[in-house]
């Protein structure tokens, strides 16, 4: 391989600086390649015939566009992507949902998009259920997909008595079968999630709204600070240049788009 070397005895020209620093970025970013995983989680991340799509990773195939990274999206359960990023050097996992608890442990890089955590209930139920106050309602068992902050706020909430399993989709059959009368999820997802399993979106009723949710990009905390670094001026570039909006819009038309950058968590490498 050919190096190039600038003099070190004449001033260096403004277009062979900015070579030298974008040669200098690129190399840090592909010295330490990311394994990049998402969940199934529709519409903003799911696999389809092996590949990974949605509106989350869109965003970040346009964000590695931007670095000039080719590393591959792994679709896998969100407990394996969220064991990952905790334990593991050099992962990045989307989307995940802010809260205290997770600051403190992932570096945390968006929003990438905004949800409320709410209840839902079956068609017809809604009415009844929302007439029930404080306990009444939280003696009601609530289904929630396993380690989601989804299950978490249903807990800081109060609700005690929470059914998981593996993937939205099988909480969502199990609402349906009448296993339980209360669905904790993201209200950006609910109506891919029933169509998925075959079912229309007026099946299910909102009761409550309990929180709103901010999605993030997380990497784990032995993930150098120059490379979070390079994907947040990216990201930046990118809400800033216009195409995260239009990304936004293509999936998620009804909703308003967060243009601010933010990055939460510090990595423990330089």
């Amino acid at each position: 391989m050919t190096t190039t070397l600038i003099s070190l005895h004449r001033p260096c020209t403004l277009p062979l600086c900015w070579l030298a620093i974008t040669l200098s970025l690129s190399a840090s970013i592909h010295a330490q390649t990311l394994d990049i995983y998402t969940e199934d989680w529709p519409p903003v991340s799911y696999a389809n015939a092996g590949k990974a799509e949605g509106m989350a990773v869109d965003v970040v195939q346009a964000l590695q566009a931007r670095l000039g990274s080719n590393q591959p999206i792994q679709v896998v359960p969100w407990a394996r992507g969220y064991k990952a990023v905790l334990e593991e050097p050099n992962v990045m996992l989307f989307t995940m949902g802010r809260s205290e608890e997770r600051e403190k442990l992932v570096v945390m890089l968006g929003p990438i998009a905004i949800s409320n955590t709410a209840l839902y209930t079956r068609k017809g139920n809604a009415a009844t259920l929302r007439r029930l106050l404080g306990n009444d309602l939280r003696k009601y068992t609530v289904g929630a997909y396993r380690s989601s902050i989804f299950a978490d706020t249903a807990r800081k909430k109060g609700y005690l008595n929470i059914d998981q399993a593996a993937t939205p989709h099988v909480i969502a059959n199990m609402l349906l079968a009448k296993r339980f009368d209360l669905w904790v999820e993201g209200s950006l997802v609910v109506p891919s999630i029933l169509k998925e399993i075959g079912h229309a979106p007026d099946e299910v009723e909102q009761v409550l709204v309990l929180d709103s949710l901010e999605l993030y990009l997380a990497f784990s905390k032995k993930t150098p600070s120059s490379i979070i670094k390079a994907w947040e001026d990216a990201l930046r570039w990118l809400k800033k240049e216009g195409t995260y909006a239009k990304i936004h819009q293509k999936w998620l038309p009804n909703d308003t788009p967060p243009m601010d950058v933010i990055r939460l968590g510090t990595s423990d490498l330089p």
